[in-house]
C-alpha cells in the first residue's frame, strides 16, 4: 500500500470556473493563478480597454484595472461549457459607475484556450459593446 495520493488535474472548465470565483470575489492572486504568465486576452476593440493585451500582469492593469477604474463590478451569474473549440464562459453582472451610480447591465461571452491548468487565451465578446463603451464615457465625465 502506498501513502501517496494522487491528485487529479483541473478539467479545462474547472480552470475557467476558478478563475470566475476568483473575479467575482475580487481575488486578484487567486486570478493570476488561473492564468498563464504570458495570457492573451482579445477584448472588443470599442472599449476603452480594448485590442489584444498578452501577460497576467498586463491584464490585471489594462483590463480589470480600466474596469475597477470606472465602476464597481458584480458578477450575478457565470456558466461555464466544455467543447471541441475550448472552454466557453458566459458573465453575466452589474457594473455600477464610481462617479455617477449609473448601473449598467454587463453580459459577455468569451471563449477560453486552457492548458496544463492555466487559462492560455481568451476571445471575450460583449453584447453590446457600444453602449458599454458611452456608459464608460458617462462615468468617465462624471455626467449620465
Amino acid at each position: 500500500m502506498s501513502d501517496q495520493t494522487e491528485t487529479v488535474p483541473e478539467s479545462p472548465a474547472d480552470v475557467v470556473r476558478g478563475l470566475y470565483d476568483a473575479l467575482s470575489k475580487g481575488d486578484v492572486p487567486s486570478v493570476l493563478a488561473k492564468l498563464s504568465p504570458e495570457v492573451i486576452v482579445d477584448e472588443p476593440i470599442q472599449l476603452p480597454y480594448g485590442g489584444v493585451h498578452q501577460g497576467r500582469e498586463v491584464f490585471v492593469q489594462s483590463i480589470l484595472g480600466a474596469m475597477t477604474g470606472y465602476a464597481n463590478i458584480a458578477i450575478t451569474d457565470a456558466e461555464v461549457f466544455e467543447g471541441p473549440a475550448g472552454v466557453i464562459g458566459t458573465l453575466t453582472g452589474t457594473l455600477t459607475a464610481h462617479t455617477t451610480g449609473e448601473e449598467f447591465p454587463l453580459t459577455m461571452v468569451e471563449i477560453h484556450q486552457v492548458e496544463d491548468g492555466t487559462v492560455r487565451k481568451i476571445d471575450v465578446y460583449t453584447k453590446n459593446p457600444h453602449e458599454l463603451t458611452a456608459f464608460y464615457a458617462r462615468a468617465e465625465a462624471g455626467a449620465r
